[in-house]
């Protein structure tokens, strides 16, 4: 049983800031969102604010997203561009791009001179097309912290994909109730009884790789709960048309429908300028769902991808921030858009997610609610849950860690 109070005690949520994310490897943004020497890009994750800067030598670097001087923040959340000087809004001290403090005004009157060298500086990589960063003065190498998802999931290409939508929503929950929802599919029946006649959700592969994991969902076909099906379910003709066939012309069975999308796929894709020769057939039309832990949901597909990124709030368990990113590919001969759309944030209920994530907004409070009933003492997981169980004991490595040697990094 994984008890109750991981998800709302705020004492658990200090030791998971302590000993968990100031240890692991975060996903900051796109390196796209950041092309010129002078863009930066803020990041809030809990109580820090992140601050990433494109230098002029086109490498990027991280800081804390604080003035040295009274602790305000530096540059406010989102992207942001500045010629050479990163201005704090409070008392104009001046950082240049490499955070080493430029200017002080007054600085006679600083008898004990400047504070220090400038802002204070974070571990930043980049992989598949992202940059990422973290808080551990003493990291292993995003590779090695990633491992084995980059052999996987280079083959998508994610640089060639163009984010089409970027958006931000509060929930009333604990993140970790977020991720758990979205690492096992048990729940479908439940939450999304239409997407029994779009997809598989018993017959799922699911892997779990050192701190990661995955499973795998078949599309194009239907859920063993829906019974026999003679007629092609709307929304797999949906899937057939995207993939441009015409459902008309098929006359085989519901269950070959799955084969015979990938078939088409591999055949025509280069034609129309989508290049899927490094993919495996069930990836041209199955879900696979990638956990990076702790808190990035990759819903890899052949021709997009859809990402969450699930944050904690910074001070009560019982809320988090929802971020929901869509990227497309684009065909051989496709230009990339010059801008990118436009960051949106949203309170629950204030704008539509799409039918299948306003089911899970909907149910997420309820279960945040319910952890807090003397009834109900924790989750008690089947073996469609085993995603939520390893990630637990993920986290639970971390927090044991940490109490071994005061959290000075993770297993």
């Amino acid at each position: 049983m994984i008890p109750k109070e991981k998800y709302t005690c705020p004492a658990f949520m200090e030791r998971e800031w302590a000993a968990l994310w100031t240890k692991v490897w975060l996903l900051a943004c796109r390196e796209d969102a950041i092309p010129e020497p002078g863009d930066y890009y803020v990041h809030d994750v809990g109580r820090e604010s992140i601050l990433v800067v494109r230098q002029q030598d086109d490498t990027v670097r991280a800081f804390y997203n604080v003035c040295q001087h009274r602790g305000n923040r530096v540059a406010p959340p989102g992207l942001g561009h500045t010629d050479d000087t990163l201005k704090c809004g409070y008392h104009h001290w001046e950082y240049d791009l490499s955070g080493r403090i430029s200017r002080i005004p007054d600085i006679e009157t600083f008898p004990q001179g400047a504070p220090c060298h400038g802002l204070v500086e974070l571990a930043c990589d980049s992989w598949g097309s992202f940059v990422w960063f973290t808080m551990n003065p003493e990291p292993e190498p995003l590779l090695e912290y990633l491992q084995p998802l980059p052999d996987q999931l280079d083959r998508y290409h994610f640089e060639r994909m163009i984010m089409t939508r970027d958006w931000t929503v509060e929930w009333d929950c604990n993140w970790k109730i977020s991720v758990d929802a979205f690492n096992e599919s048990y729940h479908v029946q439940g939450i999304h009884p239409q997407l029994l006649y779009y997809l598989d959700d018993f017959k799922v592969r699911i892997d779990c790789f050192g701190r990661h994991s995955r499973y795998i969902v078949p599309f194009a076909t239907v859920s063993h709960r829906v019974g026999e099906t003679t007629e092609i379910p709307p929304l797999i003709k949906l899937i057939m048309r995207d993939a441009d066939m015409d459902p008309a012309d098929f006359d085989g069975r519901v269950e070959d429908v799955r084969r015979a999308v990938q078939r088409w796929k591999r055949e025509h894709g280069p034609e129309a300028g989508l290049d899927y020769s490094e993919l495996e057939d069930d990836q041209l039309t199955d879900d696979h769902n990638y956990l990076i832990f702790p808190n990035v949901t990759l819903n890899t597909h052949a021709d997009d991808l859809m990402l969450f990124r699930h944050r904690p709030h910074p001070t009560d368990p019982n809320r988090m921030y929802f971020d929901l990113q869509n990227f497309r590919l684009l065909k051989s001969d496709e230009e990339p858009p010059r801008r990118r759309p436009r960051h949106r944030h949203f309170k629950h209920g204030e704008k539509s997610l799409g039918l299948v994530l306003d089911q899970d907004a909907a149910n997420l409070p309820r279960v945040q609610a319910g952890m807090h009933s003397t009834a109900f003492e924790g989750l008690w997981l089947g073996k469609q849950e085993t995603r939520i169980r390893h990630f637990h004991k993920v986290i639970a490595d971390y927090l044991e860690r940490g109490a071994r040697d005061g959290g000075r990094e993770g297993p």
